[in-house]
């Protein structure tokens, strides 16, 4: 692993896990090797006024897995990691942050966009309405895998009918992207795929579809709940989700942020996007290495560290 001292700040980019990424035990060992991490946790149990602390480092995993605990989750641990490297390395800045899906709120609250215990909060919220999204209007999601972005808007185009729509949700990586939609046109979305030559054509065990039109029934609500969190502009410029550009005034992430609800994660742009302003190292803060996985497909040569565990800490001394 690369020490910290090695590195330009100027080529590095901090980046957030989404959903997905989260495991039973996420941040215990965290928090008793460093006491800034510990008080994170402690302060997102009291904000959210119940252990989620517990659920993250005891499940069950069913629990964890519910996205009303998810999302708060990745959130505590990435921001108890951004605590300890600050106080390990206080001279270190990033040059951008970006986030996947959720990480994006993870990403802008390191930026100082918002106080963690407002950001723990809204995200919180986030979970209950996306949640509420799915029961009241249940879709569908499947990851697609071997077939290039134009191939399946064309194939999401021909599987919408009516109200009952697909589209592409997340664009993870080359050859790795999520579909989102009413189960109808997911189901003839993943049909055609197959049809296409897709390599294989994987349903996810969700009811909520995520950054599809089906959250629009919960976009009004979700607005209101971010301009009520009142978003300052981030210390850090930011590559947002939905555009895949360089932002950093909070009106444009409040809309960014607003916008992603129903909005494909361009994530394989975004690396891309980091990549054409001189990034050539990601770390990626918080619970595990999935986009560190992924950005390996989309920048080969990039370098990228895992920030979340002491032992990652120990690596980049």
């Amino acid at each position: 692993m690369i020490p910290i001292k090695d590195l330009n700040p100027k080529g590095t980019a901090f980046v957030f896990p989404g959903q997905g990424s989260q495991t039973v035990g996420m941040g215990r060992d965290l928090a008793e090797a460093f006491p800034a991490a510990r008080a994170v946790f402690q302060e997102a149990d009291t904000t959210l006024e119940f252990a989620l602390s517990d659920v993250m480092w005891n499940g069950p995993a069913e629990t964890l897995d519910d996205t009303v605990n998810t999302q708060p989750a990745l959130l505590a641990h990435s921001l108890a990691a951004i605590e300890v490297f600050k106080q390990e390395f206080p001279d270190f800045r990033p040059a951008f942050l970006a986030g996947h899906s959720l990480g994006e709120l993870s990403a802008l609250t390191a930026g100082g966009v918002l106080p963690a215990a407002t950001a723990m909060r809204l995200v919180r919220r986030r979970g209950e309405l996306m949640k509420r999204a799915g029961e009241l209007n249940p879709g569908g999601m499947a990851a697609i895998l071997n077939l290039d972005i134009p191939a399946l808007e064309g194939i999401c185009e021909s599987a919408s009918s009516g109200e009952e729509t697909v589209q592409v949700a997340n664009d993870n990586s080359p050859g790795q992207v999520v579909i989102s939609g009413a189960k109808p046109a997911v189901q003839r979305a993943m049909e055609l795929a197959k049809a296409a030559g897709a390599r294989r054509v994987i349903p996810l065990a969700v009811s909520i579809a995520a950054h599809s039109k089906l959250m629009e029934i919960i976009q009004d609500e979700w607005n209101q709940t971010v301009l009520d969190a009142g978003l300052r502009d981030s210390t850090i410029p930011l590559i947002g989700n939905v555009e895949a550009a360089v932002i950093s005034s909070g009106g444009d992430l409040s809309i960014d942020i607003q916008r992603q609800m129903q909005s494909r994660v361009r994530w394989t742009e975004t690396i891309v996007a980091a990549r054409q302003q001189g990034v050539n190292t990601f770390i990626e803060v918080g619970t595990g290495n999935v986009l560190l996985g992924l950005i390996k497909r989309i920048a080969p040569d990039a370098t990228g560290i895992p920030l979340g565990t002491p032992a990652d800490f120990a690596a980049i001394r």
